[in-house]
């Protein structure tokens, strides 16, 4: 044992003996696969075409590869490029609590790290052992999202990625005890990244990269603590200069709930759109009230949104929207967009489809609130609900109303989420040149024992 804050043994503890059941692994393997699908369908854009092209990267050297690339770097910059791609659409699984965030951006860490430790070190892992690291990882980051807000602190959810990242990366490494937590105490004094670039008016493009800059971070401690090894057991804890005193305010770090396989088993993907997952059920709403509405969008006097707290605070936005990642972290833009097209997709927030003059006035005549019962039903672990309702009057004096509870992706709609997850992961693989039969297929297999993790990884590269 060690004399570490309690926080790092645990997680310590966690990390180093964990072993997950059948059933959650098999909740692990669908979310491998979307995550997969969601860098696949990143690769459609340009912007995430041209991040991938950094000169800097395009000029080092590695074996290492990149999803759904030729590009062979460094086992960090792969990291940083698989994050990229995977978080670029805001499309990948996500995690609500006091904090929010998406811990299959992990994933970044456990593959580039599973292709450089069989090129460089001949050390194998089979598919069942990448899976029970995503679990390990998805539960670090998400057991500290549920009882700790950080966003409240202006810090931004990432720093989890990174200390997620950091652990199951120490343990691919065949750390001992003593050797993760000091990576893991390291990984909790290394700098933290703030939420500016998610709000207006400085939103921007940095939320597509933020996770996979996190996670080579992460992954950077484990491999810096090889040839240092020293740890700082009150990281957290210390006196003016620790973790808690520097940034928490009066909000100590706590981890209070024992780990295990809560997260994975209840984490949220999203199926049919990419957009910040808080106003999920309000796209699905618009959808519906889309098709009430047919002919009568000119008609419409007011709407009214009824969302979450979060809702409220993190993606209501009056004024000006500016790119992108404005857009698609504005509810009112979303449900006018959804209201007016019926559908939503990863085209609905360029600067083409913004320029529509509709949008704007539709935007002008929505209000967004607060609904004190929504709020309960999205802090309450056992129903972790997000819903949202949409109004919408006419001038003829109609109303019309849509409320959704739980959102498509949800543990509440799991198996009506997976045909929609298979048909995800088809569609990203259509613009590619990659072995689709074969991929598909594996997709389908739910034979974990019996799928090479390695066999994957030569058709995920090109």
């Amino acid at each position: 044992m060690s004399n570490f804050n309690p926080l790092i043994e645990k997680i310590t503890n966690f990390a180093q003996t964990y072993e997950a059941a059948r059933d959650t692994l098999q909740e692990a393997r669908i979310c491998f696969y979307d995550s997969l699908a969601c860098a696949f369908l990143a690769l459609e854009h340009s912007q995430a075409q041209n991040f991938c092209a950094l000169p800097y990267i395009k000029n080092s050297s590695g074996s290492v590869g990149v999803i759904g690339t030729d590009i062979k770097t460094n086992v960090i910059d792969a990291t940083l490029l698989n994050g990229a791609l995977i978080r670029w659409l805001d499309f990948n699984d996500t995690w609500l609590a006091k904090e929010w965030g998406h811990p299959s951006d992990n994933l970044s860490t456990i593959l580039a790290l599973t292709d450089y430790l069989d090129k460089e070190q001949n050390k194998k892992f089979t598919f069942k052992d990448i899976l029970n690291f995503m679990v390990i990882a998805h539960e670090i980051q998400g057991s500290l999202a549920i009882e700790n807000s950080f966003n409240k602190v202006g810090l931004d959810h990432v720093l989890l990625v990174k200390i997620a990242s950091a652990a199951v990366a120490s343990k691919m490494l065949g750390h001992d005890y003593i050797q993760m937590s000091s990576v893991i105490s390291n990984s909790f004094l290394d700098g933290q990244s703030l939420r500016t670039y998610r709000h207006f008016p400085n939103t921007g493009a940095r939320k597509s990269w933020a996770a996979g800059d996190a996670a080579s971070k992460g992954l950077k401690q484990a491999f810096i603590s090889e040839v240092s090894d020293e740890g700082y057991p009150t990281a957290i804890t210390a006196k003016v200069w620790g973790f808690n005193d520097v940034l928490m305010r009066d909000n100590p770090l706590k981890l209070e709930r024992n780990l295990n396989s809560y997260v994975m088993d209840n984490i949220l993907y999203k199926v049919n759109f990419p957009a910040e997952f808080h106003a999920q059920t309000a796209a699905e709403a618009a959808i519906k009230l889309s098709k009430k509405l047919s002919g009568k969008i000119d008609e419409i006097t007011k709407i009214e949104i009824q969302t979450q707290e979060p809702g409220v605070r993190i993606i209501s936005k009056k004024g000006p929207l500016k790119n992108y990642a404005d857009r698609d972290h504005c509810i009112e833009y979303i449900v006018a967009w959804c209201l007016i097209n019926g559908s939503l997709d990863a085209n609905s927030y360029d600067d083409v489809s913004a320029s529509n003059p509709k949008i704007d006035q539709l935007r002008d005549l929505t209000s967004t609130h607060e609904n004190q019962s929504y709020t309960n039903r999205y802090y309450d672990l056992a129903e972790r609900a997000i819903p949202n309702s949409v109004t919408v009057k006419l001038g003829s004096g109609e109303i019309f109303t849509e409320e959704v509870i739980y959102p498509l992706g949800h543990r509440n709609r799991r198996e009506e989420s997976k045909p929609f997850l298979g048909a995800k992961f088809e569609k990203s693989l259509k613009k590619s040149n990659l072995d689709k039969s074969f991929l598909l297929d594996a997709y389908k297999n739910e034979a974990i024992d019996k799928v090479e993790i390695y066999d994957i990884l030569t058709k995920i590269y090109k």
